[in-house]
């Protein structure tokens, strides 16, 4: 399905730096730089607790630049779904650098020794990409190439979940290294099945989620239920849906669908933080677990060629809009 990188974070940042040119039609890319981030992992109670104490890790990504010179750049920081880093992330790195936006494409799981969390997601908190993501930024802001200030953050799957709710102020009060924020958040079919404690108030920068309404991993309606509490209080979000399209609906190797039949997915459960760090399945008041009745198996992935080039063209206005390139 979604390959991901076999080599641990430790050793990907022996690798060297080099200058590569890609093959003709593509965007060119005159440097690639893996850059390591150092994190830790915590579990979601200790991220919700504010905590920064967690098992030391050291993560990496890869960092191309567009074009040679001594210009700073805009900066798309990707995370991935729960497969790893795959054919779908590469393709929206290709489409970034063509606009003249240098990417970072962030593995938050090869450095953890994770192959990948379909099967089994309790291997990792869902929030580890985002503290992942803030160690990045704050990592990233300081690069000679790059614009501090028009850095975004866009994720899928579980990394889409990442990108959405990294934009909540009391997360980057509690995990946020820097006082540098990401110019924009956008997310691709998160799941929006959490509620967290002040989840209403975000940092003021635009908030964008695509998710086809056929999606039967990260179902859309709780999204739009989000989405509405969220309008009374945020200046700038929107969610976007594409009739009949499925999870991983810009993902062009998936054009022939197909079926993961032992998926977790909680399409079905509603997590409440109902006091700092405590998270209860709503309806039985007991500590969430990926044992909960409400855990199930089995989903389809699909591209969606309509819906992708849509989502590629709205993308493609955030980035002018707020990146700049």
């Amino acid at each position: 399905m979604l390959t991901t990188n076999p080599y641990p974070a430790i050793r990907i940042v022996l690798i060297c730096v080099f200058i590569c040119v890609a093959n003709a039609g593509h965007a060119q890319v005159t440097r690639m730089e893996v850059i390591p981030i150092p994190s830790v992992t915590l579990s979601d109670q200790e991220f919700l607790g504010g905590r920064e104490d967690g098992k030391p890790v050291t993560v990496a990504g890869e960092l191309r630049l567009p074009r040679s010179g001594t210009d700073r750049l805009p900066l798309v920081i990707l995370l991935h779904g729960s497969g790893g880093v795959g054919s779908s992330v590469i393709d929206w790195e290709t489409y970034f650098l063509s606009l003249g936006v240098a990417t970072f494409v962030l593995d938050s799981f090869s450095g953890r020794g994770i192959a990948n969390t379909i099967n089994d997601q309790s291997q990792l908190g869902r929030l580890a990409q985002t503290e992942d993501a803030y160690r990045a930024l704050a990592t990233l802001s300081k690069h000679p190439r790059i614009d501090p200030n028009r850095i975004m953050l866009m994720g899928f799957s579980r990394g889409g979940q990442n990108a959405l709710y990294a934009s909540l102020s009391r997360f980057q009060k509690m995990h946020a290294q820097t006082g540098t924020q990401f110019a924009a958040f956008v997310s691709f079919y998160p799941d929006c099945t959490y509620t967290y404690l002040e989840d209403e108030e975000m940092v003021d920068r635009p908030v964008r989620i695509f998710q086809g309404t056929a999606d039967n991993y990260n179902p859309v309606a709780p999204c739009r239920a989000y989405v509405d509490r969220l309008k009374a209080k945020v200046k700038d979000v929107q969610l976007t849906e594409y009739g009949g399209a499925s999870h991983f609906f810009d993902a062009r190797a998936l054009k022939r669908p197909q079926q993961l039949s032992q998926a977790q997915t909680t399409r079905n459960c509603r997590t409440v933080e109902i006091e700092r760090g405590r998270l209860v399945d709503a309806k039985t008041k007991q500590p969430f677990s990926y044992s909960d009745s409400c855990i199930e198996r089995g989903t389809t992935i699909a591209y969606d060629e309509d819906a992708a080039a849509k989502a590629k063209a709205a993308v493609g206005e955030i980035v002018s809009a707020v990146l700049k390139p």
